[in-house]
């Protein structure tokens, strides 16, 4: 069925057969990862064949088999470019189910596809063409033209939305394998011929190595912006950014052949970035310049025209071009003998567990030495090629020992730092806080300045500023650290006092509940107060801390002490009943010589309740609310004429005393709910269950009367 399927949607007018009647080897010939129902919605045409011809009447049958003329704008184009036998064809079909012709890998690496091949994408919407372009460096073509690699590469990128340029991870820096003269030439002659259009630029980095994608990335993205900046542009282009025409993105796949699992989770997730790619922010978000379906055939064949009769596609001088391939080669075998020289093994290996003493002069040596050879017996070719390989070679040689160097400066940080916080501990045993945290900062700072200058690459020119800056960090992260542990110990420790000197008391004057109590709870709390911050401030000077974070622990000590006098009465007055019946027992039972009343018949038991019930209602009054600003109020007034039904001069009512029920309220007036211990409701509920629970003694009274 997946056979029938493909055949009936395969037209080639080119030499290449359709991709999905040619043999395949079931055993070593990967096959795409695409369902039976992605197959039948594949088919591929030859859109021009290894000679340049344009296949227009294969064009015509696949777009009205794919029924592109009614996409409108809704479709997008991707293209794929890159070394031949790089696994284009490979990516293409794990990537968008498609069916093109795969190299064999047991007949030995060939030129697989030839020409331009165009398929469409199955299952992704919109619809979405692919095109697989002939491999660049094929030795079939020979050396004598490139000229249609360029012209097909130039094609891609003019009708492209997305462009993929396969090369493999070890070939970023080559020149060739980075596609920069194919790049650099594609630039120049697509801002003379089209106006811009923002294509995707996607490097697609192949069989990734350990070396992170973030290492990678900003290699391939400057080398394409120095491409931009180095190509002549006409007058109309001369400010225009690669941006206006280009969005570089960078990828980065692991090996098909040793890690294919993992490869295909990886396509997989790329497959996903094209479903919807033509909506806002998509892989082809910008639409400038598109050509609507129907006039897709017309355009890409005018276009194609274009590109073949355009006289500057010329091929590099041929001294150029031995010179890019003799230099490659060179630089190739002298990076691959610094790679297995001996005293570069043992600096490496050495880095994996330790600080490396004259780690940097080291290097730098070795570095000198690989250079010097490539330099002697590159010395007779071309000397802008010279000396671009060997630039490429310093920064391969560079990114190769960067990671020994990185760790061999954190070994450096991570073991200085450790000593610096020993040091720091032993120090505040015998001098002070600042004084101990200023000494040992400033020498293992000092110390690290010279490991970082030990580990320099006179050749790499890298700054060490930043890990000099990341160390005093961690040094004054811990000094912070410290000095927060013991302030907060000495905060504690002032707390504690300041709640051992006023618990006890203010329990014991709100135990007194008089007219001088919340007075005498002031003049307690001010002088515990001042003591503490006495002797706390004192203590903060040796921490050398800023006068404006000073000033913010005195006050949250003070809010401290003021919370332990607040919590204090806000205990004392859940008990106020207790404290009330206990004051009324004792006044109403004892004489004022503190002698048990025996109840004669003399004693005037109307006066003394009155008496006892208005020392209660001085208990009631005083825990009613906290009065720690020393503000006037109205409440015992309040609570005398509203319990015991005495009457005010009028002089000094007020509106609350007027009112038929005073104490019918939530709050008190003038007094916020912050102050507020006892609402005026509830002394009311108070007062009336203390003289229900006091009422038996009265009664016990009078019955001992008669």
């Amino acid at each position: 069925m997946y056979f029938r399927s493909c055949f009936n949607l395969h037209f080639s007018s080119g030499p290449n057969p359709p991709r999905s009647l040619l043999p395949r080897n079931p055993r070593f010939s990967k096959s795409p990862p695409f369902q039976m129902d992605s197959a039948i919605e594949c088919c591929s045409t030859q859109l021009i064949d290894g000679d340049g011809m344009f296949n227009l009447d294969g064009l015509e049958r696949f777009i009205k088999e794919v029924q592109l003329r009614e996409c409108g704008l809704s479709y997008a184009v991707v293209s794929i470019m890159g070394p031949q036998s790089s696994g284009k064809s490979t990516l293409l079909n794990n990537l968008f189910h498609t069916n093109f012709r795969e190299m064999d890998a047991f007949k030995g690496r060939s030129q697989t596809t030839k020409g331009i091949w165009m398929a469409r994408a199955a299952g992704i919407e919109p619809c979405t063409l692919v095109m697989d372009l002939e491999g660049t460096d094929g030795r079939e073509r020979g050396e004598d033209d490139t000229a249609f690699e360029k012209q097909s590469a130039l094609f891609a990128l003019a009708v492209s939305d997305i462009v993929l340029i396969n090369m493999w991870c070890h070939d970023i820096g080559r020149e060739q394998a980075a596609n920069k003269p194919l790049l650099k030439t594609v630039f120049q002659v697509m801002m003379r011929l089209f106006s811009p259009r923002k294509t995707t630029l996607m490097f697609v980095i192949r069989d990734k190595t350990r070396t992170p994608l973030e290492n990678l990335e900003p290699v391939l993205r400057e080398d394409v912006q120095k491409i931009w900046d180095s190509v002549p542009k006409p007058q109309a282009h001369k400010e225009t950014p690669l941006s206006e025409f280009f969005n570089v993105q960078v990828v980065a796949l692991s090996s098909f052949e040793e890690k294919e699992e993992q490869f295909k989770e990886q396509v997989a997730s790329l497959r996903q970035q094209f479903f919807h790619s033509i909506a806002p922010g998509g892989l082809a978000g910008d639409r400038r310049g598109v050509v609507p379906a129907s006039g897709f055939s017309f355009s890409a064949q005018e276009i194609w025209k274009v590109i073949k009769e355009n006289k500057d596609l010329d091929l590099p001088a041929h001294k150029v071009m031995v010179a890019t391939v003799r230099c490659e080669e060179i630089a190739n075998e002298k990076f691959s003998s610094f790679k297995e020289n001996e005293e570069w093994l043992r600096l490496e290996e050495a880095a994996q567990t330790g600080p490396v003493s004259g780690f940097g002069r080291s290097i730098s040596s070795i570095i000198d030495t690989c250079l010097s050879g490539y330099e002697m017996e590159a010395t007779y070719f071309d000397e802008g090629v010279r000396t671009s390989k060997q630039k490429q070679l310093e920064e391969k040689l560079l990114q190769l020992v960067q990671p020994a160097s990185q760790s061999v400066l954190g070994h450096a940080r991570s073991g200085i730092l450790d000593k610096f916080k020993e040091a720091f501990d032993e120090a505040l045993n015998v001098e002070g806080f600042s004084s101990a945290a200023s000494s040992c900062s400033e020498h293992y700072i000092a110390l690290f300045d010279e490991a970082c200058s030990d580990a320099i690459i006179q050749q790499a020119k890298w700054d060490t500023s930043k890990a000099k800056e990341k160390f005093r960090q961690n040094v004054d992260a811990h000094i912070a650290s410290v000095r927060a542990d013991k302030l907060s110990d000495l905060t504690k420790e002032y707390e504690g006092k300041l709640n051992g000197a006023l618990s006890g008391p203010v329990e014991a004057l709100l135990d007194e509940a008089n007219e001088k109590t919340w007075l005498s709870i002031r003049n307690l709390l001010r002088r515990e107060t001042v003591s503490a911050i006495t002797g706390f401030s004192s203590s903060l000077s040796g921490f050398n801390i800023d006068e404006c974070s000073k000033e913010e622990m005195v006050s949250s000590l003070q809010d401290y002490a003021r919370g332990v006098v607040e919590g204090k009465a806000r205990e004392e007055a859940a008990r106020v009943l207790i404290r009330m019946k206990d004051r009324f027992s004792t006044l109403f039972s004892h004489d004022s010589e503190s002698m048990p009343r025996v109840w004669a018949g003399k004693e005037d038991i109307r006066a003394i309740t009155i008496t006892a019930r208005s020392a209660s209602l001085k208990i009631l009054s005083v825990m009613a609310a906290v009065r720690l600003d020393d503000k006037p109020d109205n409440i015992e007034k309040t609570l005398t004429v509203a319990l015991l039904g005495e009457r005010i001069s009028t002089g000094i009512a007020n509106r609350s005393i007027t009112t038929a029920d005073p104490l019918a309220s939530s709050t008190w007036e003038e007094i916020p709910s912050s102050r507020t211990l006892l609402s005026p409701v509830q002394c009311k509920s108070l007062w009336r269950q203390f003289k229900i629970e006091t009422e038996y003694t009265v009664t016990q009274a009078i019955s001992a009367q008669a």
